[in-house]
């Protein structure tokens, strides 16, 4: 034999005895992370060196405390998905074991994992407000500097960070970001953490006239402002990589970006258009008439919508994939904010009604438009520009109160928290402006 056909021989002798021994070293998992879409209180997905016999991994696999679960996925690749109606009060001890598809058993390996979101909020304090997070043990933390007033924020889609707009004596505002990292997934030798937080970064260079923000679950952040110096309209899209591009658009109002990536929705004078991020030379969908955005669903594409009728009702609709708007809810009420759970299994609305003693009515509606609760929020008014936000991993809505004025006088704001399913309402004893859910990033 020549050399050359002996150091051949040896080489391919060499890479199947590799080959043999990796066939024999047991499957590892190689990654393991909170998804950023779920359809329920929480979702993993877990990624193996080797395909996986997916009933060796639910068997040997644990939740604890126990809770209704399914794995679901092929392959290298699976997804541990919890039930809908599994509420979440603790941390989860994730024990992951099994074997792969030769019957070689997985190590197994114990993880912390909360899927619970965290509240920020705008907290009135003495001189101003501030940024403030509360965390699950009901603590709460300054995000920044007391600043005069905060009248936008803007929790980042992938729980990286805040944004938000601050105002000076003179109503001159400024675009910052305040950027975080949470840890609610770990080892269970490492043990999760409390979020570190960042110093604010300032993304506006000049005093604005206005601005309007929005985010996505990539982290982007968009930015619509009109610049003090020339008044001008100006909009720019701020990238979880730190890129930043300006973009040409004509909006009518607040643009706001679709959670799951890649598109925005445009008020536009004729109705609401969704478009890409390269704006109109991109392409477009109008959606004609009298219409504005009220929320996203989590999953599936999907939207609420508030039409304004020609009789002076509204209307609450749904809108999905491929399918004309369909109408959940007709009244003479306003319609002053909404949420959605999964793909619009459940909806809730927000009504207001009267003057001088306006009636506030929270009610909860099945994916067909039945009423499956009503609640009125006597001695309550919603503070002017909050929303309505769904936890789902424990069943419940945020909202931000504020006690009906008596004889003029002017009354603090509070976080609400509802029970998604009985709609008993629970206050939080903090004064503030706005608050919102910050997602586990």
């Amino acid at each position: 034999m020549t050399p050359w056909a002996l150091a051949l021989t040896t080489g391919l002798a060499l890479a199947v005895l590799q080959q043999q021994l990796l066939l024999r070293h047991p499957p590892r998992l190689l990654g393991i992370e909170a998804a950023d879409t779920s359809s329920g209180p929480g979702t993993l997905d877990l990624r193996f060196s080797r395909p996986m016999d997916q009933a060796s991994v639910a068997a040997a696999s644990r939740l604890t405390p126990t809770s209704e679960h399914q794995w679901l996925g092929d392959g290298n690749r699976q997804r541990l998905l919890l039930a809908p109606g599994v509420r979440v009060e603790r941390p989860l001890q994730v024990a992951v074991g099994g074997r792969d598809q030769r019957g070689l058993a997985l190590a197994p390996r114990t993880w912390l994992w909360d899927p619970r979101p965290r509240i920020v909020a705008v907290v009135s304090v003495a001189n101003g407000e501030q940024l403030q997070l509360r965390d699950h043990d009901g603590r709460w933390r300054a995000m920044g500097p007391i600043w005069p007033s905060i009248p936008i924020l803007e929790p980042l889609g992938d729980g990286s960070g805040v944004a938000l707009v601050s105002a000076d004596g003179q109503g001159r505002q400024r675009v910052w970001r305040v950027d975080l990292r949470q840890r609610n997934l770990a080892p269970r030798s490492t043990g999760l953490a409390a979020p570190r937080i960042a110093p604010p970064t300032g993304l506006s260079d000049e005093p604005l006239v206005f601005a309007y923000l929005s985010s996505n679950r990539r982290g982007d952040l968009l930015v619509q402002e009109s610049r003090e110096a020339s008044g001008q309209g100006h909009t720019e899209l701020h990238r979880r990589d730190g890129s930043t591009v300006s973009l040409d658009l004509r909006a009518s109002g607040p643009v706001l970006l679709v959670p799951q990536g890649g598109a925005m929705v445009v008020p536009e004078v004729e109705g609401l258009s969704l478009m890409g991020m390269a704006g109109p030379a991109g392409g477009r969908q109008m959606l004609p008439g009298s219409r504005d955005l009220s929320s996203f669903c989590p999953v599936g594409g999907r939207a609420l919508l508030v039409q304004h009728r020609p009789d002076f009702t509204r209307a609450l609709e749904i809108v999905e994939p491929g399918q004309a708007p369909r109408t959940l809810w007709v009244g003479p009420q306003a319609l002053v904010a909404s949420a959605c759970e999964r793909n619009g299994s459940r909806v809730w609305a927000l009504t207001i009604e009267g003057l001088g003693q306006p009636r506030l009515t929270l009610l909860a509606l099945d994916r067909t438009g039945k009423r499956l609760g009503q609640r009125e929020l006597t001695g309550w008014e919603l503070e002017p520009g909050t929303g309505l936000e769904l936890d789902p991993s424990r069943n419940q809505l945020l909202l931000t109160l504020r006690p009906m004025a008596v004889g003029g006088r002017r009354t603090q704001a509070m976080p609400a928290l509802v029970d998604a399913t009985s709609l008993e309402l629970r206050l939080l004893d903090r004064p503030v402006r706005q608050a919102r859910w910050l997602v586990p990033g």
